[in-house]
């Protein structure tokens, strides 16, 4: 059956949409079937044309349960279901029917803290720095603020995704025909490291051949996702 992974988090704007279009997108690179689920009610549903991954509109208590058991009869699909902020109830649920969990916290010390609390709520958890910085100095910064407040729970820090501009594009209602090639090796990154945590095999050679080569998309080949899923 398919694996769920859910993106939650009690704040808001911590880059939880875009870590789970980044995610989902990286997943088709690496050839793996993946669905983004919506649930935040103040968010319209994206166009699937031109992306690596389907999308699926779960904006109400029963089209999430409809969802989720769809996702549940298909054998080798991830479903990334995008959380939404302030939410503590739906996260309780969401939290409940997951294989993975993750709590994505910029460098800020509001977002640590409320980064830690979710961490204790949810112990199965794992937080994950996102939209990380790309200067030297800042990344020196943000790495000694976690040593200082995550100390104690840098086992459940996964990598960061780092802050890149062109993300934005995957949040446009329908994506452009090509992705700068920066933005396509983060997704994989981040979906190798999901991957990694579900115990599902992937070729990691893919991610550092497609760095090397400029990006080429290593899933060309793949049959459309929705002939995969009917």
């Amino acid at each position: 059956m398919a694996q769920i992974v859910c993106i939650i988090g009690n704040k808001g704007g911590t880059g939880k949409t875009t870590l789970s279009h980044m995610l989902c997108q990286g997943l088709g690179l690496l050839g793996q079937h993946a669905v983004c689920v919506l649930t935040d009610t103040g968010r319209e549903p994206l166009d699937p044309d031109g992306r690596r991954y389907l999308v699926a509109d779960a904006r109400s208590r029963d089209a999430l349960a409809k969802v989720v058991d769809k996702l549940r009869g298909l054998k080798k699909w991830i479903g990334v279901i995008d959380g939404g902020a302030n939410r503590s109830e739906m996260d309780r649920r969401l939290y409940g029917i997951a294989e993975l969990v993750l709590l994505p916290f910029r460098d800020s010390h509001e977002d640590i803290r409320t980064v830690i609390s979710d961490l204790e709520a949810f112990p199965r958890a794992w937080a994950l720095p996102a939209q990380w910085p790309t200067n030297p100095w800042q990344q020196e910064a943000a790495r000694k603020t976690l040593q200082q407040q995550l100390g104690r729970y840098q086992s459940r820090v996964l990598a960061p995704t780092y802050a890149l501009s062109s993300s934005k594009l995957l949040l446009q209602h329908r994506v452009p025909d090509s992705l700068p090639t920066p933005l396509a090796n983060a997704c994989r990154r981040v979906a190798g490291q999901v991957l990694d945590q579900l115990h599902l095999g992937y070729d990691a050679a893919q991610i550092e051949q497609a760095e090397a080569d400029g990006g080429t998309d290593p899933s060309d080949n793949l049959p459309p996702l929705q002939a995969a899923a009917a």
